[in-house]
């Protein structure tokens, strides 16, 4: 039997989770740094922006040029960040700053504007594996009768996307389920085609075939994440229940020849990334296995939200960070402030009958928020058992 690490009281930070991250290319941050600098300077770019985000972006820059200042949010630059940045086209970079200060400083400062900094849209609340580690264990959250398992339909994907094109660039595919698993996941990538700076797909790779590649590569995505927790198949197997690590193997394989092949220009991450659940995981295993394959791998803290509903209630009073991050999407338009609640007590609307920003903006957000401002995020559950910042 697995030994899971033991972290039931354990504050969790879900941003810059990274227990380990390894990434085939060291870039040079003077260098970026330059050449921001540079971009600054060009009048065009910089006028394209509104008034608020030419002060944000110079407030970035300010912060860049003084990294040694005693401040809990000074803006700085992490490892995947200089990769992402990386991938930028000149003429957007500035656009790159700006939202990548929100998604970073935001929820450090309480700041909300008018839309999320990340919005997350969930083609699937369906997965095809058990992880011992994921809320889809809970056989009331994946009993169909129950209400909450299905694939969100094209037409409400484009509604969303239309909504947030312009607005919202940090966008993420990927929530309870696995989003390769909605029958129109190809359509959804190609209808995102060079509307965001930073479009991100979270899959367990299970399902990756050569369309659902080809969909990925052809420009909507900036950064794949393929779940994977072990180099060993048996770990793999006992961690990732109903996988098969041959077959997850394979299909990376797949997608890592037809990028080469076809499309060996295309700015992409690829990055594998595992849940550090137990101590038979190993870091140098991981990057041994999967560094020919992918551009980066990472494992992440294991947080227990596998059923954040059956845990007690604890002594966190610190405000959760996501609340002024990011707003999630459900497959059905519902809407919730996080995922941890993943059975939606916390939903603050539908979003069939509204938009981003009503809803980023709504008296339900506001009053959950001030509660977490106000040291009680206990009167709300499940923030009085979860363990996240």
């Amino acid at each position: 039997m697995l030994k899971e690490k033991n972290l039931q009281n354990k504050i969790y930070k879900k941003h810059n989770s990274f227990y380990s991250f390894n990434k085939n290319e060291k870039k040079n941050e003077k260098l970026i740094i330059e050449k921001i600098l540079q971009e600054r300077e060009n009048l065009n770019n910089f006028n394209s922006l509104s008034d608020s985000h030419k002060s944000l972006l110079d407030t970035a820059i300010k912060d860049l040029l003084n990294p040694n200042q005693d401040r809990h949010d000074i803006f700085k630059f992490s490892d995947n960040v200089i990769s992402e940045i990386e991938n930028v086209d000149d003429n957007k970079l500035l656009n790159y700053l700006v939202h990548r200060y929100r998604y970073e400083i935001f929820p450090k400062k309480k700041i909300i504007d008018d839309f999320p900094p990340c919005l997350q849209i969930e083609p699937s609340s369906m997965c095809n594996y058990r992880c011992v580690f994921c809320f889809e264990t809970d056989k009331t959250f994946t009993t169909k009768k129950n209400g909450f398992m299905g694939t969100m339909e094209l037409d409400l994907f484009k509604k969303i996307i239309d909504d947030a094109e312009g607005k919202v660039e940090f966008i993420s595919l990927a929530s309870r389920g696995e989003p390769l698993i909605a029958k129109s996941i190809t359509e959804m990538l190609n209808y995102t085609k060079n509307k965001f700076l930073n479009l991100k797909v979270n899959t367990n790779a299970s399902l990756l075939d050569e369309k659902k590649c080809h969909a990925i590569l052809q420009g909507s995505v900036q950064t794949i994440v393929f779940s994977a927790d072990a180099a060993d198949k048996d770990l793999y197997k006992k961690i990732r229940i109903n996988g098969d690590l041959n077959k997850v193997l394979k299909n990376i394989e797949l997608f890592q020849n037809i990028r080469l092949k076809y499309y060996p220009k295309q700015k992409i991450i690829s990055r594998v990334s595992g849940v550090k659940f137990s101590k038979e995981q190993n870091f140098e295993s991981m990057k041994s296995l999967w560094s020919e394959l992918v551009d980066q791998v990472a494992f992440v803290e294991y947080n227990p939200w596998e059923n954040t509903y059956l845990r007690p209630s604890n002594d966190v009073t610190e405000p959760c960070s996501d609340l002024w991050r990011r707003m999630f999407i459900w497959w059905d338009g519902k809407t919730n402030p996080c995922d941890t609640d993943y059975k939606s007590y916390l939903s603050v609307g539908e979003y069939s009958n509204t938009n981003i920003s009503s809803l980023w903006n709504s008296d339900k957000y506001k009053k959950l928020r001030e509660s977490h401002l106000n040291n009680n995020r206990k009167s709300f559950n499940p923030c009085n058992s979860c363990t996240l910042i």
